[in-house]
């Protein structure tokens, strides 16, 4: 059965798009982190590791999540993206990764804000009758 809903709004796209290569990112870095995995840092490497694996895995879940409108995933997305506003502050001793890590954080977060992002992920009683 063909889906009969308007395709996603622009806004919605860019955000789910940014949350995604941020998902693949943190999963490259969770494989780096494990492949550098060294004796006397065994415990904190392999945690490191883990920690960036399944919080990738997480992010690139809900932007699939996002692309089907399923709203839970919302929340998890837009913590994420306050976090990064977080690191990005705490990295601004290095502008180059702040800046990127700001405008990808702010652009997610107003792709997810947008009037038309919300009212697609936002279920109405019609859509809960059938």
């Amino acid at each position: 059965m063909a889906d009969s809903r308007p395709a996603n709004p622009p806004p919605l796209t860019v955000a789910v798009s940014l949350v995604a290569v941020q998902g693949l990112v943190l999963i490259a870095l969770g494989v780096a982190e494990a492949f550098s995995v060294v004796g006397d840092r065994l415990s904190v490497g392999i945690s490191t590791a883990i920690f960036f694996l399944v919080y990738g895995v997480a992010l690139v879940a809900c932007a699939v999540a996002l692309t089907r409108r399923w709203g839970w995933a919302r929340g998890p997305v837009l913590m994420s993206q306050l976090i990064q506003l977080g690191i990005a502050w705490n990295v601004r001793d290095a502008p180059l990764l702040a800046l990127v890590l700001a405008v990808a954080a702010l652009v997610a977060l107003a792709g997810m804000l947008s009037p038309a992002s919300i009212e697609v992920l936002m279920p109405t009683a019609e859509d809960d009758a059938g």
